[in-house]
């Protein structure tokens, strides 16, 4: 063996037994115990915290049913009655128990669907929004593409394991944003437990998420678990109106599942602010009224901005757009510039710049003083003044020239007519 291969293995043996996602990991970021892939996500941004093989494509288990849930919730009415199906589910599936056409409201199998992870409800709604599974799936898919989560792909609507039913943290976190713009699933995922009342009979449900239960902050979102996928959880955690997303797969134990997505939910909200970076009536700047020398006018912002950020971000303001002056009449409010809010150099927002108050034309008083008042026309006149009186010199030299001449032709011809008598 020469000195070449050797290097160039122990050179591969290195960079194997290090991940690369923990190469560089920000500071402070937390350890995670066993997660195959993860991400901690903004909600209202998607600003992406911290990733570890955010795009791997994996088994994802019962977080599968946030697709379905998604579907359900874009097809149906909340108040829609299905006919549960004779779903034939192992011994092993979790189920409430539904009989072959037992009838069940839309929203009592949602969240059937979410808190126990009831793969017969999950199997009841496709067939009854889509009439068939194989239908429903194909939306899934359908909707999967719309919403751009380019490493994902449905099978089932229940999360089975299957070569085709696969996703990742980055997807799965994307669509979890997308859910929790429904106030039904927002409080739903949040709930300890619920009574679903509709069916044959009273049942209550328990939120399989320990976290919901055990963590104030804690409100969603989803678990998962199969031989395949190992323990799955979709998570989310509120503070200070920062919402977080995280997501952990491949986990090898339930333990290890909430200790890593609690020390991402936790590093997430101690990461990020919400923050008012331009609040509604903060004067950005003054216009000169026209025609009334040292008058103004104050503008400012149209609109409040409101932005969650990093703990630290910086923001800046630039106004365009704005005369060098104004004339009523003018109401308050009106536009005369734009505000332009950038982080760095992304734009976070644009709001109109208005008048303070309202703006009354200027009358002719106004006009006169003003123009009177100004220096350039005072120079104007002094310049005409002085650039006229040469002229009115020379008029004023002919007009006595003519007089004289006048004088004399008219004593002149007074000596013609006294030598004629």
């Amino acid at each position: 063996m020469t000195v070449r291969p050797v290097l160039f293995g122990a050179v591969l043996a290195l960079l194997l037994a290090t991940p690369c996602a923990q190469a560089r990991s920000p500071a402070g970021a937390p350890r995670l115990q066993g997660a195959k892939a993860a991400i901690v996500m903004e909600a209202s941004t998607g600003d992406v915290l911290l990733a570890r093989n955010p795009g791997q494509r994996r088994q994802i288990a019962s977080t599968t049913k946030l697709m379905t849930v998604l579907v359900a919730l874009q097809h149906t009415d909340l108040d829609d009655v299905f006919s549960a199906t004779g779903y034939d589910a192992l011994p092993v599936e979790s189920q409430i128990g539904l009989r072959p056409g037992e009838r069940m409201s839309v929203r009592d199998l949602l969240r059937a669907a979410l808190l126990p992870s009831a793969n017969d409800a999950a199997a009841t709604i496709a067939a009854g929004t889509m009439g068939s599974t194989e239908a429903f799936v194909a939306e899934m898919n359908r909707r999967a593409k719309a919403l751009g989560l380019s490493d994902t792909s449905f099978a089932n609507p229940i999360g089975l394991d299957d070569p085709m039913n696969y996703s990742s943290a980055r997807d799965l976190a994307k669509l979890a944003v997308q859910l929790r713009r429904y106030e039904f699933f927002r409080r739903t995922v949040d709930l300890p437990s619920a009574v679903l009342r509709s069916g044959v009979r009273k049942r209550t449900v328990i939120n399989r998420n320990a976290l919901v239960r055990r963590v104030d902050v804690v409100d969603g979102v989803k678990t998962g678990h199969t031989r395949r996928a190992g323990y799955v959880l979709v998570g989310s955690a509120t503070r200070g109106g920062v919402t977080v997303i995280s997501v952990v797969l491949g986990e090898p134990s339930e333990r290890t599942r909430d200790s890593d997505s609690l020390a991402l939910l936790r590093y997430g909200l101690s990461r990020y602010d919400a923050r008012t970076v331009m609040p509604q009536g903060r004067v950005l700047g003054r216009l000169p009224l026209r025609y009334r020398g040292g008058e103004s006018v104050d503008v400012v912002a149209g609109a409040t901005v409101a932005r969650v950020l990093r703990t630290g971000a910086r923001t800046r303001v630039a106004v365009t757009g704005l005369p060098a002056d104004v004339d009523g009449p003018l109401p308050r409010g009106t536009r005369v510039g734009t505000a332009t809010i950038r982080r760095g150099d992304e734009v976070l927002a644009r709001v109109p710049v208005v008048t303070a108050r309202p703006v009354a034309e200027a009358g002719l008083g106004d006009r006169l003083d003003d123009m009177l008042s100004r220096s350039q026309t005072i120079v104007a006149m002094v310049l005409l003044l002085v650039c006229s009186l040469p002229l009115l010199l020379l008029r004023r030299r002919a007009i006595n020239r003519r007089k004289a001449l006048d004088a004399e032709h008219r004593r002149a011809r007074r000596r013609e007519e006294s030598a004629v008598q």
